[in-house]
């Protein structure tokens, strides 16, 4: 390509809104410009990026064994209500009418549409298992699109489904796909993980978020400093701590007075006592389809709450904070809550199963339980609903935990059989009886992966392409288009370059040499060949866009040089 024929138009200024890097150089270097707010159309190098992308994911997915497929974007609203997502999806969910007055909405995810088609085609276990995929458009309908591709309402997707006889052959599957996803980003030139990860409002048995590391993550991760374990915050756990070398015994169980003392930190003090002893109530507002009501959760002193894990626990669909004025109401006493004769619903952390030993709210004013024995709530609800935290230990091997950012680029579930029984999708066993199909779904972020590179990968100059997706290799920059010379040399090198398969662009615009070396640091070509006044010496010039490093190059052996570097 020629930039001279080209249509790339950079920009010296940002978009007001942005905030991101990813935001603000994609626009600026001219990969995509917004339409409506959280809808973008991607230009020739946003175009090309996307291409290799998708080129990356279809061939890993094609060498695993799956099938491409394109389902419709617009969804029946039938097919949803089967499912039970209709209602329970929300605002998010696009719905319309169309001149029949049919509803209708923009597929955010395609499930249902994905179990439509295979219901009634595949109809015996011998023809499974199956993994369908397509990579096209959605549509979400975000409340607050930002970040350019990372937050946007429309966005381009992978999106796969695999059916199976038995829920072994499943988790054989998702195991592939993890494998599969792992080459995809690994091909990309991308730093990600793979982690552990909440179900989320897809459902299922489990989950894992495969997330680019990037500082401007939304989601906080949890890796293991020594093994290969990571999960988000949401799902992650951390080694049971043992516990302290000083035990309080306590001859009773019985209240005592602890005027205005209210904070696990004033308790601390006031019984001089390590905080596992002490036990932390944290009170929520839950909400539910039919209703709502306050849930009180349990911890030892020195955990927080993980609030989604809590949300998990009981089912609930949100939770919100409780002011002490509808505490009171429901006759629970802020700040010296505990667990006995509480008149709402509790709900406990594993570790406090059998926990003795504690000192809890005394469910009266100005007052504490010491000697608190919980085996007494053996049939209450035990679960983790703790959060990680930096320097905890690994669950799996024991060394430190780290909390990093990361920006969720993928995510496979297992399923199971939640689509299939509501869509009344099976199959004929082995034995002739119908039984629905077992399923797992993966879906990549394709668009979102265009912002993800570029979080990880920039600097104050602009983007920083890896060498796999970047638009083109090789940015070959005429110093000056008026000098025969350099004009004559950089068309010889294009044409080289161009028969020898690598991707390069020529910049042979009539413009200033400052403009072009800014667009080539701003757009964010892996290399540039400057070719100036060095080339009356014999000399072009390389630039490494990721270290801004220069080296002046002979003439005679650029090509080898240029050949050297791309195809390494």
């Amino acid at each position: 390509m020629r930039f001279s024929k080209s249509f790339i138009h950079t920009l010296k200024e940002a978009p007001k809104d942005a905030s991101l890097p990813s935001h603000k150089y994609l626009v600026r270097a001219g990969f995509i410009s917004q339409v409506a707010s959280g809808i973008y159309n991607f230009l020739p190098l946003g175009k090309i990026v996307l291409e290799k992308i998708k080129k990356i994911t279809k061939e890993e997915l094609d060498a695993a064994g799956a099938v491409e497929v394109q389902l419709g974007f617009v969804t029946p609203c039938e097919l949803w209500e089967q499912s039970g997502r209709l209602a329970k999806y929300g605002k998010e969910l696009l719905r319309f009418k169309d001149r029949k007055e049919n509803c209708f909405v923009l597929g955010p995810t395609h499930e249902e549409m994905m179990v439509n088609l295979v219901r009634g085609r595949i109809n015996s276990y011998k023809q499974l298992p199956l993994n369908l995929y397509q990579i096209g458009l959605k549509f979400r309908d975000e409340a607050r699109p930002r970040f350019g591709l990372l937050r946007g309402r429309e966005f381009v997707m992978k999106d796969g489904y695999s059916f199976h006889a038995d829920e072994e052959d499943m988790k054989r599957e998702y195991a592939l796909m993890e494998e599969t996803y792992k080459k995809i980003f690994s091909r990309m030139g991308l730093d990600f993980r793979a982690v552990e990860a909440d179900v989320g409002a897809i459902g299922g048995s489990a989950s894992k978020e495969f997330m680019v590391i990037a500082d401007s993550g939304e989601d906080n991760i949890a890796i293991c400093t020594q093994c290969d374990y990571a999960a988000n915050v949401e799902a992650a756990k951390k080694a049971k701590r043992s516990e302290p070398s000083e035990v309080p015994e306590f001859s009773n169980f019985e209240p005592f007075l602890t005027p205005g003392i209210k904070t696990i930190e004033e308790l601390k003090e006031f019984f001089h006592i390590d905080p596992y002893f002490l036990l932390k109530a944290v009170a929520k507002k839950a909400l539910y389809e039919d209703g709502e009501e306050i849930v009180v959760f349990f911890l030892r002193g020195d955990q927080e709450l993980q609030e989604t894990k809590a949300m998990n626990a009981i089912e609930a669909l949100e939770l919100e904070d409780v002011s002490d004025e509808e505490l009171k109401k429901a006759g629970i006493v802020p700040g010296f809550i505990g667990p006995y004769e509480l008149g709402c619903k509790v709900v406990f952390d594993e570790e406090l199963k059998g926990a003795k030993n504690l000192i809890c709210g005394g469910n009266r004013e100005d007052y504490h339980l010491i000697g608190a024995d919980l085996a007494h709530f053996e049939d209450a609800l035990f679960v983790d609903i703790k959060e990680v935290k930096e320097g905890d230990e690994c669950p799996k091997c024991g060394a430190a935990l780290q909390i990093k950012k990361g920006i969720e680029v993928g995510h496979i579930f297992q399923l199971g059989t939640r689509y299939s029984d509501a869509l009344n999708a099976t199959f004929l066993d082995k034995d002739g009886k119908a039984r629905p199909f077992v399923m797992g779904t993966y879906g990549i972020g394709i668009s979102r992966l265009i912002a993800a590179a570029i979080e990880q990968n920039h600097d104050d100059r602009g983007c920083i392409w890896p060498k796999e997706i970047a638009p083109f290799s090789v940015d070959i920059i005429v110093s000056n288009t008026k000098e025969k010379e350099q004009l004559d040399f950089a068309e010889e090198l294009y044409g080289f370059l161009l028969q020898e398969g690598v991707e390069v662009i020529l910049d042979d615009r009539p413009e200033r040499f400052g403009p072009k070396i800014k667009d080539f640091e701003l757009i964010g070509f892996p290399y540039g060949v400057i070719v100036g006044k060095g080339l009356r010496d014999g000399k072009v010039q390389v630039v490494d866009r990721k270290t801004l490093e220069k080296e002046d190059v002979d003439i005679l052996n650029i090509k080898d040089y240029l050949l050297q570097l791309t195809k390494k």
